[in-house]
């Protein structure tokens, strides 16, 4: 059994704002991806998924008892598969905020959900909204409080761009210019991210007013200039706002940032070679990066391993 390959995403803006109803701006990432198999030899990673699987199994049974309005599956054949030996084989790293755990669900519910809403049939915002509804009460299984979007964003394929809560809506991209110098990429911080402990310090620091002040006067203004500097491929206004959104998320999302890089993360403001920002929940996994110059950006950062992503 080979399913189909679900892929990783790569959220540009938007952590912790969509939260708190930011834009967001979400783009599949076909470097890492992830699909269901039975192997007759199951390695030592393929054991340990399969447990993991069966637990999500017996989470999925209950979900849709608790739901059955939401979404149903063929629990008889997910429970067979599970039994004989189903893993999801994904070269996704977990903890690094590229949807490790989204396409693990996307793959769930393209193969068990029954009447399913597909990715060829005419996708309206009422679909869309399903669709991550339905994700996001899979996904917390995971999480404990999952948006549904890193699923979305897998099932789906596509850049998926977020309004607010209730309003996504797939998006294209300005093409990517191969030779440019313009760059988002990727760090390692080499250190594995929870996402949950970061999401609960977050919801924490919200019950300070200054923070959510600080939240929706700077880092909500600049997040959502950012997305939309991006789509209309405004160069000089993203790094400008990017820097901005770089800064503020130095100043007040400190405990996010891995405490080694604290340090370049500054270099960057201050000489203007890169931009840092959290991917994902941050605490570990991947740092992503903006670079008006990919060479200035690799020499500037040349004791880290940089993975270009998209170039402009």
């Amino acid at each position: 059994m080979k399913g189909p390959l679900f892929y990783s995403k790569i959220l540009l803006f938007g952590e912790y704002g969509i939260i708190e109803d930011s834009k967001g701006l979400s783009i599949p990432y076909n470097f890492y991806k992830g699909t269901l198999k039975v192997s007759e030899n199951p390695s030592k990673e393929a054991i340990k998924s399969n447990e993991s699987l069966s637990r999500f199994a017996s989470y999925l049974s209950q979900l849709q008892k608790d739901k059955p309005e939401l979404v149903s599956f063929d629990l008889v054949a997910l429970k067979s598969d599970v039994a004989s030996g189903m893993y999801f084989d994904s070269s996704i790293p977990q903890g690094y905020g590229v949807g490790s755990s989204g396409a693990l669900v996307a793959a769930m519910y393209d193969k068990y959900a029954t009447d399913k809403i597909t990715v060829l049939e005419n996708l309206t915002r009422e679909k869309l909204l399903k669709l991550k509804t339905i994700f996001s009460n899979m996904e917390s299984f995971f999480h404990g409080k999952s948006s549904g979007l890193d699923p979305l964003n897998s099932y789906l394929s596509l850049p998926i761009l977020i309004n607010s809560k209730d309003n996504i809506e797939p998006t294209g991209i300005p093409s990517q210019s191969l030779d440019g110098k313009g760059a988002v990429f990727l760090i390692d911080s080499g250190i594995v991210g929870e996402t949950a402990p970061m999401v609960t310090l977050f919801m924490e620091s919200l019950k300070d007013n200054g923070f959510r002040k600080m939240l929706k006067s700077q880092f909500i203004k600049y997040t959502d200039s950012c997305v939309d500097d991006f789509l209309h491929g405004d160069v000089k206004s993203l790094f400008a706002n990017t820097k901005k959104l770089s800064k503020v998320v130095l100043s007040h999302f400190k405990p996010m940032i891995p405490e080694q890089f604290h340090q370049i993360w500054q270099k960057g403001i201050d000489t203007n070679d890169y931009y840092l920002k959290l991917c994902g929940s941050g605490g570990g996994g991947y740092i992503l990066g903006f670079t008006q110059d990919i060479d200035k950006a690799k020499e500037s950062l040349k004791d880290y391993k940089l993975e270009v992503v998209y170039q402009f």
